[in-house]
């Protein structure tokens, strides 16, 4: 890759082509983050009204979840036009004020774009639906019943039943992977790729650095429309939908992850390139999220970043697991790029998904700030919030009434960010009732009260931030010689002449390991008291240890 350096007349912020290497990004689900308005509802003003809280987090970007026009009925993954902002979340002129600003604070903008299927209010929907024989009748994926009526294949939904819907205006189903509201573009028609290019050339041209790529392996499907096979039960887990869905009952070999994915990836690819844009995609796969990350991030020409769900779901990771995932990634993904990330607006957040305490929040925030890759931080995180108890008739999110109360679905890890406690929204609105609940429990976690606090998780926040951009080993570097010593995760990180030793006691307890060879010198520890006698080093529980080579003996 090389180091050309790009720069937007229009908002003057120049970036090197790499810029995504590494990055550190910050997400804002925008519903939450912050209204300006009074309406309850967060918008983009209110995000430009804090931008400088996220610059002094010392952040490389933001990613704004979905603020398109939308029926909402996925609360704005289900786009109507792609072009244009919701008027709850403001105006167009809104949002180029906010990419304005965030480069002024020397922040990138990266925006949700979601490209596998649409509302089914979008004019697109409306004009395909309408017979077989219009303009983009083959705009959606159609096709035929079955002799006896029913759907043509198997394939679930992952919001729950069939993946078909009937349409009575052209007597054939449309294919939904999510809600019944959520058809499914199809990617096997040149101009459906070619639209959807245009939508992310309309957002590069105002300004952005990047996309965040919603479901991005559900792009394609199998054009032959072929049966998933059974997955036997003790292949099933519940990384990427709830155990009591059964679409973890399938191997999802025809429904999406197919080769022809590629292909699209390559032209948006050579689009986002002159403007130095970068992509993260989003892989939702329970079996092969790993590799089909390696696959979208090979090489100079597809995607910058992906993430699966590896440390986005399940009990907390001891050492074995990090270290068993982190080689996975090099042996199936070592010529690609991974993005990690704890907790995002689909997933419990890790700080109750894991059961930390605030020490195993500080180890964990230091090692992701330390794995090879680039990562996400979901707002809030950085204040330790927990997930949220919603009440049943609070509830906002689809998908957990489907599932209530066996899943909750995903309102825990929505309700708005915390400001200050002096009131029972938190900052976040003046409404007398926000479209979310503000959990309780959150007033005392705010931002004013921590920043008040020179010992906060925020403060550590960030410290780990800053550590990550002291060291080009940390952003850029290779991870080598990882093992797990017990509760003990080890690894060096290395580019050129910055070498690093890494050691996190993912634990409650003491642990001794012994050193490498030659001498090491600490360059950060949390908590700082560290213990080192001759060639053994001794964490304390949930400590953190980062070391840097001083000579041979």
């Amino acid at each position: 890759m090389n180091a050309t350096l790009i720069k937007s007349d229009l908002i003057g912020l120049a970036k090197d082509q790499d810029w995504w290497r590494g990055a550190v990004i910050y997400q804002i689900y925008p519903r939450s983050f912050q209204d300006d308005t009074g309406d309850g509802i967060g918008d983009l003003r209110g995000i430009t009204r804090r931008l400088p809280y996220i610059a002094s987090l010392g952040v490389d970007a933001i990613w704004i979840s979905p603020f398109f026009t939308s029926p909402m009925k996925d609360f704005g993954y289900d786009v109507s036009d792609y072009c244009d902002v919701d008027p709850m979340f403001g105006t167009l002129a809104d949002f180029d004020a906010l990419v304005h600003a965030a480069h002024v604070h020397g922040l990138k903008v990266m925006i949700d774009l979601v490209l596998s299927h649409s509302s089914d209010q979008h004019a697109w929907f409306g004009e395909s639906r309408a017979d077989r024989d219009n303009d983009k009748a083959n705009w959606y994926v159609w096709a035929d019943a079955k002799p006896d009526g029913t759907p043509p294949n198997n394939w679930l939904s992952i919001f729950g039943g069939s993946a078909w819907s009937w349409d009575a205006r052209r007597c054939q189903y449309y294919l939904h992977n999510f809600l019944v509201s959520q058809p499914d573009l199809n990617f096997h028609e040149p101009k459906v790729q070619d639209a959807l290019l245009d939508v992310a050339r309309f957002w590069l041209e105002r300004g952005v650095d990047g996309f965040r790529l919603d479901t991005i392996n559900f792009y394609t499907h199998d054009a032959q429309l072929r049966d998933n096979p059974p997955l036997p039960v003790e292949a099933r887990n519940a990384s990427i939908a709830p155990a009591v869905n059964p679409y973890n009952h399938q191997e999802h070999l025809y429904d999406k992850n197919r080769p022809e994915t590629l292909e699209f990836l390559r032209k948006l690819r050579a689009l986002m390139d002159p403007y130095g844009a970068a992509a993260v995609g989003e892989v939702g796969d329970a079996q092969r999220g790993l590799e089909i990350m390696g696959e979208y991030t090979a090489g100079d020409d597809l995607v910058q970043m992906c993430y699966a769900f590896e440390l986005l779901s399940g009990e907390q990771p001891d050492a074995a697991h990090v270290a068993e995932v982190m080689d996975h990634v090099a042996r199936v993904a070592s010529d690609g790029w991974a993005c990690w990330a704890y907790s995002n607006h689909d997933v419990v957040r890790h700080a109750t998904r894991w059961n930390l305490t605030e020490d195993a929040q500080r180890l964990f925030a230091t090692l992701l700030m330390c794995l090879r890759g680039s990562a996400c931080i979901y707002q809030g995180e950085e204040l330790g919030l927990t997930e949220a108890s919603v009440a049943f008739d609070d509830l906002q999110d689809p998908y957990g009434i489907e599932f209530w109360p066996e899943f909750k679905g995903r309102d825990g890890c929505r309700t708005p960010m915390v400001w200050e406690a002096s009131n029972q929204n938190g900052g976040f609105s003046t409404a007398a009732k926000p479209w979310l609940p503000v959990a309780h429990e959150h007033l005392a976690m705010s931002v004013e009260q921590a920043e008040r606090d020179p010992h906060s998780l925020l403060d550590h926040y960030r410290h780990a931030i800053a550590l990550r951009r002291a060291h080009p080993a940390l952003a850029k570097g290779a991870m080598q010689q990882m093992r797990a010593d017990g509760a003990v995760l080890q690894f060096r990180r290395k580019m050129q002449a910055d070498e690093l030793l890494c050691l996190f006691n993912i634990g409650p307890d003491t642990a001794s390991v012994p050193l490498p060879a030659g001498k090491w010198a600490v360059v950060d520890a949390v908590p700082k008291a560290t213990k080192i006698e001759g060639k053994t080093v001794t964490l304390a529980g949930w400590q953190s240890l980062v070391m840097k080579p001083e000579g041979d003996e």
